[in-house]
């Protein structure tokens, strides 16, 4: 007999209205919104408008916390497909498949950068055989003692949280695998199943608070700021979401506790936001340090951990969990101008400090100068330029050709594809169609 208010894994019609499936539009809007938030706070560094000692270049200079929401999204679009194969007992997604799809998607265009950047600035370096190999495999971030300042050569240094997002790529399998093997240790149930692939992945937000106070002692080594532990609590906040929308979609009772919570944040997306902007405010504030001058000590660090996922956790919630338009936030996410900016926002990453320097350098402006405002509006049509032809040239052929490299492993399982196109059809003859999920984009 299962415990009351569960039921076992099976195939059972989903609860229509409850959770969006598929392509969710809201979340191209908040990796829109995470990238040009990136851009801004780059802009207002290098003008030095995050530099002054007021609120306001406060709030500049924490628009670092785009980074966690871009690491959630992640969490929650790569997850998603293992964490409905762990509630249901089925096969995980082919690993080559998944490797080979995230590496046409992300390399490519970021190998473009790459040779463009260090053509214009690496100067002596551009015949040094390690540096090109560790900026091309993303690998840059483990250098210790690097011959750049800062987080990487001139026009790459935002490139460190791709590599967070590269290493999280690649271990993804193997974590889902010891998820899901703890998931099935708690038998059929459902419910049960979905707790565990949600302790699992609390233990890996936890470990983030660990690897941070491990960067303090003995010594602090700052570099171990920009390695996957720290970030894991980001990624999880994602991974828990895919959990929870997925163990929704298969309860049979609107009275679970999946759709439960699905009903309480469709009810409340304002109460996560006003949340968020509250956890930024306070992430402003001395609490967390003073940001680009000396160490500020382990409380601190701590501090932001949490401030940021709380900001990362408020802003991907609802557009998550919220059926499609849903809500203002929902319809302002999904909006026609926001799927665009989310569609290139790759780009707009990518780009945006090579299009902040040659400005500089065409300009003669000196660092941490200038007229924010103006320098904003440039820089940011400039990348957007950029970022919009990469999308089409590069991005989109990319993404075709990770199809065709794939199309040998799904003619394998092509007796299994026919079954499964005959119940869709099948199901959208009855109203029924469950939508899967959307390809995830970093």
């Amino acid at each position: 007999m299962l415990p009351a208010g569960s039921q076992p894994v099976r195939d059972t019609p989903v609860l229509s209205g409850q959770v969006p499936a598929g392509h969710v539009d809201a979340l191209d809007g908040v990796r829109a919104l995470a990238a040009i938030a990136v851009l801004v706070f780059h802009v207002a560094i290098e003008s030095a408008a995050a530099l002054h000692d007021n609120f306001f270049s406060s709030l500049l200079a924490r628009g670092d916390v785009a980074v966690p929401i871009f690491f959630a999204l992640s969490g929650l679009l790569l997850y998603r497909p293992y964490a409905r194969a762990a509630l249901l007992g089925e096969r995980p997604p082919s690993t080559r498949v998944y490797l080979v799809k995230r590496a046409l998607r992300i390399l490519p265009a970021y190998w473009l950068v790459v040779v463009a950047a260090m053509t214009l600035w690496a100067g002596p370096h551009l015949g040094d055989v390690k540096t090109w190999l560790q900026l091309l495999l993303l690998g840059q971030t483990y250098e210790i003692h690097p011959w750049w300042f800062g987080l990487g050569p001139r026009g790459l240094a935002q490139m460190w949280s791709l590599c967070v997002e590269a290493a999280f790529y690649v271990l993804l399998p193997l974590v889902a695998a010891v998820l899901a093997a703890y998931a099935r240790r708690g038998g059929p149930d459902l419910g049960r199943r979905a707790r565990r692939l949600l302790t699992g992945v609390a233990v890996l937000a936890a470990s983030s608070f660990a690897w941070a106070l491990l960067t303090y002692f003995p010594v602090y080594r700052p570099y171990l700021n920009t390695w996957l532990p720290r970030a894991w609590v980001f990624f999880a906040i994602g991974m828990a979401l895919a959990v929870v929308s997925e163990w929704a979609r298969q309860e049979t009772r609107e009275d679970g506790p999946a759709h439960r919570f699905v009903r309480a944040a469709g009810a409340s997306a304002g109460s996560f936001l006003l949340v968020a902007a509250l956890a930024y405010a306070v992430a402003a504030s001395p609490l967390t340090g003073t940001r680009f001058s000396g160490v500020d000590g382990v409380w601190a660090d701590l501090s932001e951990l949490a401030l940021y996922a709380t900001v990362a956790a408020g802003l991907v919630t609802p557009a998550a969990l919220l059926p499609a338009g849903g809500s203002p936030y929902g319809r302002f996410l999904g909006s026609r101008v926001m799927r665009f900016l989310g569609r290139v926002s790759y780009g707009v990453f990518l780009w945006q400090f090579v299009a902040l320097y040659l400005w500089y350098d065409f300009t003669e402006q000196r660092p941490w100068s200038g007229n924010f405002a103006g320098n904003l509006v440039v820089v940011g049509a400039f990348t957007l330029l950029l970022a919009t032809l990469t999308h089409r040239y590069v991005e989109e052929p990319a993404r075709r050709l990770a199809l065709r490299a794939t199309s040998s492993r799904r003619g394998t399982r092509r007796g299994t594809q026919t079954e499964t196109e005959i119940s869709s059809q099948k199901a959208r003859a009855t109203g029924k169609e469950t939508e899967t999920a959307a390809s995830p984009r970093p």
